[in-house]
């Protein structure tokens, strides 16, 4: 096994879109009640799906190792466990103490120090739910100078593990086919594959095995570039006017309304 190719999954513990958020007291954050429903990012499920499904390619040879990472405080704990339900073989956690802002370079440069050297491919979801922002894969193969596609929807590897071809999504529908040399960072698109719900022999795999956990301190990483200012919420949309009257008295009253807004 010391020879097989290894797939390193970066995933992400964001809060359910249904749950409650608000600024803490000092507005620089957010704070959420202890029975926050928290879970995998979605994106991030159709990467280790992915990892899965090439491990199944090569079964015969057993050649396929897949780990998963990611970080943040302790909480982030149950999501690893439930990337080992869904078939990883291992699970690491980079804890962060204590909850606040983390860009998305601080991140890569972590799963990097983490990883470098370590892996031949590295998948990704394309993006995250939360703060919405597709950077962590793209800056983790900057980090360890890999070559990177994003918006993955196909890929196939070579049986040899030298390379992979990967289709991935640009505008107006199109796709690009690209040839990679190993190793290489994918950020994997949704609709690639279906996530598959865990087995149950991986689900009480899980509940026995726990991710080891990484102090972030011991991980090497350069200075951070960014921080975060403040945070605010979107200015709330003007209240709809209802005319009152007949037609013909809304519709002078509409017209007085649009030359006011000088739109006509």
């Amino acid at each position: 096994m010391s020879n097989a190719m290894k797939i390193l999954v970066c995933v992400k513990q964001v809060p359910d879109a249904e749950a409650p958020l608000c600024m803490d007291s000092r507005g620089d954050w957010i704070t959420a009640p202890g029975d926050m429903v928290l879970r995998m990012n979605r994106f991030d499920a159709f990467a280790l799906e992915e990892a899965v499904r090439i491990r199944e390619h090569f079964q015969d040879t057993g050649a396929v190792v897949i780990h998963s990472v990611s970080v943040g405080p302790r909480r982030v704990r149950e999501t690893l466990k439930k990337s080992l339900a869904l078939g990883v073989e291992e699970a690491f956690h980079i804890l962060l103490e204590g909850e606040g802002y983390v860009s998305a370079f601080d991140t890569a440069a972590l799963i990097a120090s983490f990883a470098d050297g370590d892996y031949d491919l590295i998948l990704a979801g394309v993006m995250a739910e939360d703060d919405m922002q597709g950077l962590v894969g793209s800056l983790v193969a900057e980090c360890l100078g890999y070559p990177c596609a994003t918006a993955v929807m196909r890929q196939r590897m070579r049986e040899d593990f030298r390379g992979i071809h990967v289709h991935r999504e640009i505008e107006a529908g199109r796709r690009e086919l690209i040839e990679m040399k190993l190793p290489a960072v994918l950020t994997v698109q949704s609709g690639i594959n279906r996530p598959r719900y865990p087995r149950l022999t991986d689900v009480l795999r899980a509940r026995k095995q726990e991710p080891v956990t990484i102090a972030a301190g011991r991980l090497a990483k350069p200075a951070a570039r960014e921080r975060l200012v403040s945070l605010s919420r979107p200015p709330r949309p003007s209240r709809g006017v209802f005319l009152q009257g007949s037609p013909r008295e809304k519709a002078r009253a509409l017209l007085q309304a649009l030359h006011e807004e000088s739109f006509l």
